[in-house]
């Protein structure tokens, strides 16, 4: 088959759309321009320890996606144990949360206020609802809100929960167990055969997610296929609704031209649109450029101790450090860590590219990370090797009131398009798990075979993600 398919973007999406089509035949050219692949699930590497850019589990309920990891992976593929908490108020909750661990560390005079609040909020609940704030205390009451959401979701956002739109929280937490499990508690709404859990294991590469999608971009050659690397999209030219060619600047600084009988995007839509030549009409070039994302920044250390806390994640609520997340990568897999006695974190601190944080120096963040995080007493300052700091870029799509303006006009333009169909996370401006993002990319692929799916439905279904029927 001599129809070409130039594939813009090296992250989870394209290189599953790229590995659908290179499989059947397809002309794959994929651009990356980074010198790895991966995306923002990619796994970065220095003196051996492995990190992630963030937590990766591999859990699905799309039987499409789970076929696909375990085809690219085979016996690479473990299954991990799931284990992460919350750090709030200097105490650690479980989660998914215990209702006895929950309510003793609450305080009975706080579940009297909880409850007061939750009883309010459901004779008067908040109309219209249009914010992540009014979205969750309609749901469970202003003062469980204020625990368990306002202060996380601010760090990630870096902006009020009265701004975060309740689209938002609509699509990312549906039945979250989390605050389920204290309100069910508290309230004894729950019947023992309806209680859900969240999930308590996931698959995960033995070296990481980049391993996966190194794999995949490997996958993509032999059936083929070419991968460059080094290459950043500089051109997108089209001649009506269809794309014609896709420029690119390689590692040596020249510019190349591929022509392109389809082309697949999961570049941020912000700047694919600035891509497009002839330049986009008035209408839609403000559209592209009212969206947003935000960045973040992780702080990896390499540790002389062997054992650190048993959690793979931890989510840290308090407001008194800057700090939103930590990784333990050892209790993700152990091959992350190449050192006997020794043990690895990611911490990760939520920002905009360009802010003050951004741009401190790598020095001064190691240095805050150690102080935060042996405040909080998970490590010895004395028992850090190193620290090395990454910075992620375009890592979540913001939901707020431009955004809510801007994507009618820009869904309707991307609907018209003949040969160009844009995918993934950033590509969608959608914040979807790692395997809707796959999905999208699966269903590209399809609708260049012939298929007509809609790539706006995925990640719209009513049950949240991370939940299962609990068993008896």
């Amino acid at each position: 088959m001599s129809q070409s398919v130039v594939i813009m973007g090296g992250g989870p999406a394209g290189l599953a759309a790229g590995y659908e089509l290179a499989k059947k035949g397809y002309k794959v050219i994929l651009l990356e321009k980074e010198k790895q692949v991966g995306g923002i699930s990619k796994t970065v590497e220095k003196d051996g320890y492995r990190f992630d850019q963030g937590g990766h589990r591999f859990f699905t309920k799309i039987d499409e996606v789970e076929r696909l990891w375990k085809e690219v992976l085979e016996e690479e593929f473990l299954l991990r144990p799931r284990l992460s908490r919350i750090f709030y108020r200097g105490k650690f909750f479980d989660y998914p949360i215990k209702p006895f661990n929950a309510l003793s560390r609450l305080g009975f005079i706080e579940a009297v206020k909880i409850m007061g609040s939750y009883v309010k909020v459901k004779i008067k609940p908040i109309s219209p609802e249009e914010s992540f704030e009014d979205w969750v205390t309609n749901r469970f009451g202003y003062r469980l809100f204020k625990h368990f959401f306002k202060s996380y979701t601010e760090k990630v956002w870096g902006m009020s929960t009265k701004q975060l739109k309740a689209e938002w929280a609509a699509q990312r937490i549906q039945g979250l167990n989390l605050v389920t499990a204290v309100t069910n508690a508290l309230f004894k709404q729950f019947k023992k055969n309806s209680i859900k859990t969240l999930i308590e294991e996931f698959h995960y590469p033995r070296l990481g997610p980049g391993q996966m999608y190194e794999s995949m971009a490997r996958a993509i050659e032999k059936c083929d296929g070419r991968v460059l690397l080094n290459a950043r999209v500089s051109g997108i030219n089209m001649q009506g609704k269809r794309v014609l060619s896709v420029d690119y600047v390689n590692g040596d600084g020249q510019e190349k031209s591929i022509a392109a009988d389809y082309a697949i995007s999961s570049l941020p839509l912000k700047d694919m649109f600035n891509l497009i030549a002839p330049k986009l009409d008035s209408g839609l070039d403000h559209a592209g450029n009212l969206l947003k994302y935000r960045d973040f920044i992780s702080v990896n250390l390499a540790l002389n101790q062997e054992f650190l806390f048993p959690d793979n994640w931890i989510y840290v609520h308090s407001p008194e450090v800057n700090l939103g997340r930590i990784q333990n990568f050892k209790q993700w897999s152990p091959a992350m860590v190449p050192e006997e006695g020794c043990s690895s974190l990611g911490l990760e601190y939520f920002c905009n590219e360009g802010d003050k944080l951004w741009n401190s120096p790598d020095e001064d963040l190691i240095t805050m990370a150690i102080d935060e995080i042996s405040r909080m007493g998970l490590i010895d300052k004395d028992a850090v090797k190193w620290g090395w700091v990454v910075r992620v870029p375009k890592a979540y799509p913001v939901y707020d009131d431009d955004y809510q303006q801007a994507m009618p006009v820009i869904k309707q333009y991307l609907n018209s398009l003949e040969n160009l169909q844009s995918i993934g996370r950033n590509g969608l401006h959608r914040y979807n798990n790692m395997d809707h993002s796959i999905l999208t990319g699966l269903m590209a692929a399809q609708n260049i075979q012939g298929a007509a799916h809609d790539l706006w439905s995925v990640n719209t279904d009513d049950e949240y993600h991370e939940t299962m029927e609990a068993k008896h």
